[in-house]
């Protein structure tokens, strides 16, 4: 049976209890994660996520921290050029998978020490004023309860002129090329979750959550 989009989201709840959904969420896809991502961005993240990273300017040596890490692929990216690389995720499953990933990477990273990815809350970041020269977060804010309250936080834990650095979706300012976009997510991005995860509002939330998400204009 195919899936139907007019019920509201389970996922998706506004406010302070909205870690609750996203921890949900992240627990029931975090298997078919990587697989989905590829299929529903064309393999386009990984260009994405290598742009968040040149505007990084990541220096060898320099400490980062990833924030909403997932399944680890920016940490990744920042160890591999030479940084000490941190990876921060609530969610004990992606966690789970970055950490398997980890484990069975043959390639060596520049720095020689693989990322280590703790379990955290991006809102009450574990570390203390200025501690990294770099922290990123890659769709990760849009998922916050608190977006101010989350770069409130990003900004606390980055050195005096360290850099913060966010990757996430956009809304088109052209109507046409909204309504695509915003149809291709409404309508064929939710039977992947079907698909691969059971649940098609495991990725209709990501509209739900973009709708909601101030986005490139702020």
């Amino acid at each position: 049976m195919l899936p139907s989009y007019s019920m509201a989201n389970k996922f998706y709840e506004p406010g302070e209890h909205r870690a609750f959904r996203v921890q949900d969420l992240f627990a029931t896809v975090a298997p078919r994660y990587d697989l989905v991502n590829d299929l529903q961005s064309f393999g386009l993240h990984r260009y994405w996520k290598k742009s968040l990273i040149r505007l990084a300017q990541v220096r060898p040596g320099e400490r980062a921290l990833d924030l909403c890490c997932g399944t680890g692929d920016v940490a990744f990216i920042l160890a591999g050029r030479g940084a000490r690389v941190v990876g921060l995720d609530f969610s004990a499953p992606m966690l789970a998978v970055a950490r398997k990933r980890s484990r069975s990477r043959t390639t060596p990273l520049a720095s020689s020490i693989s990322p280590q990815f703790l379990c955290g809350d991006a809102m009450k970041i574990p570390f203390s004023d200025g501690s990294f020269d770099i922290v990123t977060i890659a769709y990760g804010l849009r998922n916050l309860a608190s977006l101010e309250q989350g770069l409130r936080e990003m900004w606390r834990v980055a050195r005096p002129g360290g850099r913060l650095v966010v990757l996430d979706f956009g809304k088109p300012d052209n109507a046409f090329w909204r309504r695509l976009y915003f149809g291709y997510l409404r309508r064929l991005v939710p039977l992947l979750g079907w698909a691969f995860c059971g649940d098609s509002q495991t990725h209709a939330y990501i509209l739900e959550s973009l709708q909601n998400y101030p986005a490139q204009h702020g």
